[in-house]
């Protein structure tokens, strides 16, 4: 997913390896200037990408920790569990629309898989991370500043802020997730990486050409994606399946009064959103690719599985022809 100056639209380019790993793919606008006249124009023009997935990912957060917060706060008469499906759709839909320059990544895990399976540039994924990180805790930060008074009330008391499994009125989840009670280390790793991977398969699904596709419609398909996946996976660990839609609104609730036990809740479970979604993204990508993708900038479609890419002599001088 790349983003070069640009307007938004639904053509499926595959012409350069940004292009084809884009949710939305972004094609060079003819109104944009070869060289910007003001500074600022030559600012934005550098960091747009930067900009898009920051802007993005905050327009996630916003939409999913508010319909948290609103419906946790009003104790459950201004929403329900499916409200809150249908506030996270609604947040991926709008963040995918607001980022199109940038390929629409809003988390890192899918910006990693793009990079394993689809040529993305390794030398932008740290950018693209700490962008959707700063993105995510700039919506926690507005969220908790429109909650706060609620809060208060809620908790007790504007000096109480207390996180699930310490208190039956902790509002910390409204932040970040916490796993259910009943769920093990494992279960909780598992429960990520499936949703994880039912993303990243989904994302390749809609965006591949050879496919149905879902063209236009591509902000709209995941909002049913995101909405059927916390609808169906939700309850054991809140589907968290983005490092940058966790960790820092984690961030965000230990600086504003949380407490060190953001980090020890659930069994020290703030690790699992971090981890496991890298792992499920790139393993349903490259189930994607291995089963139903026939693009030739997958390395599942070049010789050996993309190895050769790996090793600086070829496969058959080196002897391992016949071991692959």
């Amino acid at each position: 997913m790349n983003g070069q100056e640009a307007k938004v639209t639904t053509t499926h380019v595959h012409t350069t390896p940004e292009a084809s790993s884009c949710i939305l793919d972004p094609t060079p606008s003819q109104s944009t200037p070869t060289e910007p006249p003001f500074i600022w124009s030559k600012t934005r023009l550098y960091c747009h990408e930067a900009f898009s997935e920051f802007f993005g990912t905050m327009i996630l957060i916003l939409f999913g920790d508010g319909v948290v917060a609103q419906v946790m706060l009003s104790h459950g008469e201004k929403g329900s569990y499916q409200s809150i499906s249908w506030g996270w759709g609604l947040g991926v839909m709008l963040g995918v629309y607001v980022s199109g320059t940038s390929g629409s990544h809003i988390n890192p895990a899918v910006t990693f898989a793009n990079c394993v399976l689809r040529k993305f540039p390794w030398r932008k994924w740290p950018i693209y991370a700490l962008a959707q990180t700063l993105g995510a805790m700039t919506g926690a930060a507005i969220i908790y500043g429109n909650y706060r008074s609620a809060i208060d009330v809620y908790e007790g008391g504007p000096s109480i802020r207390t996180v699930p499994g310490y208190s039956s009125t902790a509002t910390a989840g409204i932040f970040c997730t916490y796993p259910a009670a009943f769920m093990t280390r494992t279960g909780q790793f598992f429960s990520e990486f499936i949703a994880s991977t039912i993303l990243m398969f989904m994302i390749f699904a809609l965006n591949d050409p050879h496919n149905m596709g879902a063209g236009n419609l591509t902000p709209l398909a995941l909002f049913f994606v995101i909405f059927g996946i916390g609808a169906c996976f939700g309850w054991e660990t809140g589907y968290a399946i983005n490092l940058a839609r966790d960790f820092g609104p984690r961030l965000v609730s230990y600086m504003i009064g949380y407490g060190p036990e953001v980090w020890t809740a659930g069994n020290y479970y703030f690790w699992v959103p971090i981890v496991a979604p890298f792992f499920g993204c790139t393993f349903g990508g490259w189930l994607y690719d291995v089963f139903l993708y026939t693009g030739d900038n997958s390395p599942v479609n070049t010789p050996y599985m993309g190895l050769r890419r790996l090793l600086p002599v070829p496969l058959k001088r080196s002897g391992l022809r016949s071991e692959v």
